[in-house]
């Protein structure tokens, strides 16, 4: 974790209402996000508004909730998909150690999979990184008046699929993963071996063949390799091939 002024704030955070409104003082925010650049240029446009404090940043699972826990900030600002973490995970830790704080998800990843993923997790919004920057500061400044903040495509995907009751009829297959397959799909289009995951997740190698299977059986494929095969190529056209943040003006 790396504490913006040098020190850790214990105070505690408004409690228990659904909108934050910060009067006298700037909100706090922690940053989380394995890409430095990305922090860089999110501290960057947060520093230059006074509504926004940035207390402290973190690059993994580990550090981001200990950034959170210590500095109790009132915002936290995260990537879903951490090379050392899950962050739909961290987010539901967040929102049961760290009372008061309200999460944006700020990703590289698909909106259509993961937003309404990290809103069941606990999130207040969601942002694509291809997205222009300004869209953070509107969507930190939605939450803490309380709202929901998401692109109009998602919100109109999500009521439409709650007004017409097709549900899971108009999800694509990957899009049916629970969130720990999802997870483990990930990890083997990035090459991770089963074993490793297993580690990764704290998980037996077992419990891990049982994920593979129901993903092989959900994504109608025959065996190990075509899902590898399918992993890997899904992860390379889902991924950000220009990690570095939008530009600053």
């Amino acid at each position: 974790m790396i504490d913006m002024n040098g020190n850790h704030d214990s105070s505690s955070p408004d409690r228990g209402i659904p909108a934050l409104r910060i009067r006298d003082a700037s909100a706090k925010v922690v940053l989380i996000d394995d890409q430095p650049l990305v922090r860089y240029g999110l501290r960057t446009i947060l520093s230059r508004n006074p509504d926004f404090e940035v207390a402290a940043e973190a690059g993994t699972f580990a550090e981001g909730l200990e950034a959170c826990v210590q500095t109790r900030p009132n915002l936290v600002v995260l990537e879903v998909v951490l090379r050392e973490g899950n962050g739909l995970e961290l987010i539901r830790q967040l929102s049961t150690r760290v009372s008061g704080a309200q999460v944006l998800v700020c990703s590289m990843h698909d909106e259509s999979l993961y937003a309404e993923r990290a809103l069941r997790a606990g999130a207040r919004g969601f942002v694509s990184k291809f997205q222009p920057v300004e869209r953070v500061v509107e969507a930190l400044r939605r939450i803490l008046d309380g709202r929901v903040y998401l692109s109009d495509f998602m919100t109109d995907r999500m009521l439409y699929r709650t007004i017409s009751g097709h549900g899971d009829g108009e999800k694509s297959p990957v899009e049916t993963l629970s969130d720990r397959e999802l997870e483990v799909f990930v990890q083997l289009g990035n090459g991770v071996t089963t074993r490793q995951i297993a580690q990764n997740l704290s998980l037996s190698p077992k419990t891990i063949e049982t994920y593979r299977e129901n993903i092989k059986a959900k994504l109608n494929l025959r065996n190990g390799m075509e899902l590898t095969q399918h992993a890997v190529q899904w992860v390379l056209e889902n991924r950000q091939t220009d990690l570095r943040p939008a530009a600053v003006h």
